[in-house]
């Protein structure tokens, strides 16, 4: 495969990352984010800065654009991202930090539903608005590249770690969809449906639904940070564009489509929807927005389950018998005594 497709593949894959997480609170515990974009770009941020910073101390400097802003010392918040080992733990645990205080000072107001959507994207907005103005400190607007630091002596642009960065993040994709499937298991995954199917009932069974909810929001976090960190060094630039209210929202819809609670379809839905807006947008430039809106609508309107769900479930089997391709289930099933002999009820 060349370089430029296992390279968008490797975006995509990164972003079923950020997917994964937006399913476990959205298709397990019921809880709809439009704000993660914000522990997207977090992630993004820690591991460009590292970049940045292992580039120039080969050459004794500071980052190119602190020299353009006049900046003659390095921010203190950068200093600690001179180290590899604080980055790989800065990356995930930033995020899902954030994402903990944040939920935690909502969830313990019983703040759900819509008004949980709307607060989350007013934090992105601020997010968006605050890195945006930082030109002396991150460079602001114009964000931070990555395609031309050096990484264990590579450009990380080069084709060589493109590809080593594509294995990477096929690795990251599994582990990740192994630890979800592990978090939404045996009684912690009962306790999350139960909050989402009836939060009051759980609270009435003695179960506290704030820690719940915390610790699934933290996660998600954690996850959408190591999804924009994999994104970032694959795309070759940070910049607040990441915490976009579209983007974030983009982020719902792979999940919608894919299949809300079914894991893998969050994984599908991310990587064929992304791969499909880069073939569709080759040929037809202006036409994606009126596709993408038109998945939306037909997963609202006729496959509320997602495309995987719908598969899964009884509308399947039903569109096959209309096709002559099953058999139609009987009112009142029949139950088979050794093969041979029928009741019907």
């Amino acid at each position: 495969m060349p370089v430029f497709r296992l390279n968008l593949l490797g975006r995509f894959l990164s972003l079923a990352i950020a997917a994964l997480g937006i399913d476990l609170i959205w298709g397990f515990t019921g809880i709809l984010s439009l704000g993660q974009g914000v522990f997207f770009a977090l992630g993004g941020y820690a591991v460009a800065m590292f970049l940045q910073l292992n580039t120039s101390a080969a050459a004794g400097m500071l980052p190119e654009f602190f020299r353009l802003y006049g900046v003659s010392s390095l921010p203190f918040f950068w200093e600690p991202f001179r180290s590899p080992v604080f980055t790989l733990i800065a990356l995930w645990l930033v995020p899902a930090l954030v994402a903990a205080v944040l939920g935690y000072l909502v969830f313990r107001n019983r703040i759900k539903g819509v008004y949980f959507s709307i607060l989350t994207q007013a934090a992105l907005l601020v997010f968006f608005n605050f890195f945006n103005g930082q030109q002396k400190l991150i460079n602001g607007t114009n964000g931070l590249p990555t395609d031309t630091t050096v990484l264990f002596g590579q450009l990380v642009g080069s084709e060589s770690m493109q590809r080593a960065l594509f294995w990477i993040t096929g690795v990251l994709v599994i582990l990740s969809w192994f630890f979800v499937r592990w978090v939404v298991r045996d009684r912690f995954g009962d306790v999350l449906i139960a909050i989402r199917d009836d939060e009051p009932r759980i609270r009435f069974t003695g179960f506290n639904p704030v820690m719940f909810k915390t610790i699934v929001f933290s996660i998600a976090g954690a996850l959408a940070g190591i999804s924009g960190a994999l994104f970032t060094v694959q795309s070759g630039i940070v910049t607040p564009q990441y915490m976009s209210v579209p983007f974030s929202i983009e982020m719902v819809i792979w999940v919608a489509v894919g299949g809300r609670g079914t894991l893998l379809g969050a994984i599908l839905g991310a990587v064929v929807i992304n791969y499909g807006k880069s073939l569709v947008s080759e040929a037809l430039p202006q036409s994606w927005l009126f596709i993408q809106g038109a998945l939306f609508i037909l997963v609202v309107t006729a496959l509320p389950q997602g495309v995987l769900g719908w598969f899964f479930a009884e509308e399947f089997r039903n569109l096959l018998v209309r096709c002559g391709l099953a058999r139609p289930l009987a009112t009142y099933p029949s139950l088979e005594l050794d093969g041979q002999e029928e009741i019907k009820l």
